[in-house]
């Protein structure tokens, strides 16, 4: 047995089989539980890490040459099962599962203090470490069975890791399960339609056109499928509700960065090797993803509960990666996995950042909390690193790769076909994007960590263990954006797309060095200043002193959004879930349902008038 195989047997059986003898464990002896699965992501972690940076293997394996599986070779019904265990290891998904499992290892490590009564999860250690071993599998599958097998696992790892704690938690629990099992039944049905076409199973075997109906059908079952995980406009609607009553953590591991690394990196599969896009379908994928980039970051900005304004900007940032690969260029597509990449470092950390103000203050509303930068200073500063980062502004990761996008764009312009020529769209929108981004988390960090300190405010920075993962992630955000030119990019990419070049000038080394000169230089003058000189009092109306009614609200400037002409009854609508394909989907089924119900009215005339209605039908059906 080779060390590729070693290696990838310990990534996915070794989360696997630890999460499930840690269901014996009783909850109560959580710290053990807690240490246990830590370790487990640390060795998965280690060696892939081994098997990113040391392994040059780029090639096929199969699930039961693994040691525990080892398969006789006179087995025939177990040999042909191997035919459906195809493993396809390459550079991206090695790169993929390096980024499953240092998430996991930091959400574990987070966890480990991070607590809230109210949302406690039962068996959570051993939720994430079967998330974590099935991810890995997920990723590594070619077989179009196996990977279906646990893509489908995960969408109920996915609802275990939110707690029914009161209604309306149970309701998003039960959406999010419904939205996510729907889309896989989509999925389904264009495996179905894959394999009856090409009686292929394996992903790297196959390359189909998108030359008629039946091949288009096949291909968007998948897209929704990679939609609907990643949470792409019109199937996004989960995770806002998700990331509300969730705890922060499964927030951070799973809509934040597992569901999109995974999501986008199906899109890849399906766009860049599966299928062959047409012309039409490319121009269907670009405005899906401008309108995911405009429709969540508008819903973002008139969000009062910081968790569910996070939700709405996870969806966001989906529609660059969708822009970027569905583009088909290479910078381009390197663009698109790149800003998959960054998001899942600065999302995971902003919902981190959520948690330590949720433990610590108990609030989730932007109306009820400011001030805390005194008090909370490491979590402030990481905050402020990636709102900055999410918002594309240098020399943070956020900017370099929504940079190469919108190169990747303006050379998109210069082929032939409608959605070419509609380049300069796509590239206003996701610059409007890039500054509604910045005008909400404007918002999220003036209201958690500015302005006027609450009264009887008595809190501390979190522990450690709950501090340093953000930490961590922040300095990926900065070491990220400085080096990603010339370092990261080449090095992450490179493998997967070949050489990528950029147009226009872009140094962003030399521009992180101006940044850190003046940022010194600003430190300097104010230092020189001599600040002492300055009087400080409490502000006053009219000469008279009004402290308590001088206060105003970062949330009250935002209302003024919702209120505007043409889009207060666009946000009504919203509030009334008409744009929800969940709730639309509902109301449809329950409107079928009560004319059904209707019908049968327990009239026995009534029935036998059904009965041989079927009857007949099912007559027809059969002579045809």
């Amino acid at each position: 047995m080779n060390s590729v195989t070693s290696h990838i047997e310990i990534i996915i059986l070794l989360p696997l089989i630890t999460g499930i003898l840690l269901f014996l464990i009783p909850d109560k002896l959580k710290l053990f539980k807690g240490i246990s699965s830590i370790l487990i992501s640390a060795v998965a972690l280690f060696f892939a890490f081994q098997t990113y940076f040391t392994e040059v293997f780029n090639g096929q394996i199969n699930l039961f040459e693994l040691r525990f599986l080892s398969l006789p070779d006179n087995d025939s019904l177990l040999s042909a099962v191997t035919a459906f265990t195809m493993l396809n290891i390459d550079s991206l998904a090695r790169l993929i599962v390096l980024l499953i499992c240092f998430f996991s290892f930091l959400i574990l490590i987070y966890s480990i203090v991070y607590s809230n009564k109210e949302r406690a999860l039962k068996n959570y250690c051993s939720f994430i470490l079967l998330t974590l071993g099935a991810s890995v599998l997920t990723v590594f599958a070619d077989s179009f069975l196996l990977f279906i097998f646990c893509w489908g696992f995960l969408g109920l790892t996915l609802y275990k890791l939110i707690k029914g704690y009161d209604e309306e938690s149970s309701a998003a629990a039960k959406k999010t399960f419904i939205i996510i099992g729907a889309s896989d039944g989509i999925m389904i049905l264009g495996i179905a339609i894959i394999w009856k076409i090409t009686g292929l199973y394996n992903m790297s075997e196959i390359s189909i056109g998108t030359s008629d109906a039946i091949r288009i059908t096949a291909f968007l079952a998948l897209l929704i499928g990679s939609f609907t995980k990643a949470g792409a406009f019109p199937f996004h609607t989960w995770i806002p509700d998700y990331t509300k009553y969730a705890p922060a953590s499964s927030s951070a591991y799973l809509p934040a960065s597992l569901d999109k690394l995974l999501g986008i990196y199906f899109m890849f599969r399906i766009c860049s090797e599966i299928f062959v896009v047409n012309q039409g379908l490319k121009l269907a994928i670009l405005i899906l993803g401008v309108l995911t980039i405009i429709i969540a970051v508008m819903m973002a900005l008139v969000q009062h509960n910081y968790k569910r304004l996070l939700g709405y900007h996870a969806v966001s940032q989906v529609g660059y990666m969708i822009v970027g690969l569905g583009l088909g260029t290479v910078l381009g597509i390197a663009g698109g996995l790149f800003h998959m990449f960054n998001h899942a470092m600065y999302k995971a950390g902003l919902f981190l950042v959520a948690g330590n103000v949720e433990k610590n203050t108990g609030k989730e509303e932007l109306d009820e909390l400011g001030g805390l930068s005194k008090f909370m200073p490491v979590t402030y500063i990481a905050a402020l690193i990636f709102a900055l980062s999410i918002s594309g502004i240098p020399p943070f990761n956020g900017f370099a790769s929504k940079w190469m996008i919108y190169q990747g764009i303006i050379d998109f312009g210069k082929q032939p076909g409608l959605a070419s020529n509609l380049w300069i769209i796509w590239l206003a929108l996701a610059v409007i994007g890039s500054a509604l981004t910045l005008a909400s988390f404007i918002k999220f960090i003036s209201g958690i960590f500015l302005g006027r300190i609450p009264d009887n405010t008595k809190i501390k920075e979190v522990n450690p263990a709950m501090w340093l993962p953000v930490i961590v992630l922040a300095l990926v955000c900065l070491v990220a954006g400085v080096f990603a030119g010339k370092l990261v990019v080449p090095q992450l990419f490179g493998p997967v797309l070949g050489e990528i070049s950029y147009t226009g000038i872009w140094d962003s080394s030399a521009i992180a060095l101006l940044i850190l000169f003046s940022v010194i230089l600003g430190i300097l003058v104010y230092l020189i200043g001599n600040l002492n000189k300055f009087r400080k009092d409490d502000s006053f109306i009219g000469g008279e002193v009004n402290r308590d009614q001088t206060g105003y609200e970062v949330t009250d400037f935002y209302k003024t959004i919702a209120e505007a002409p043409g889009f207060k009854h666009l946000y009504n609508m919203a509030e009334k879930k008409w744009f929800d394909i969940y709730d639309l989907s509902k109301g449809v089924v329950l409107k079928i349902s009560h004319l059904f119900s209707a019908a049968h009215n327990g009239i026995l005339s009534n029935l036998a008038f059904w009965v041989l209605a079927g009857l007949i039908f099912m007559f027809i059906f059969l002579l045809l």
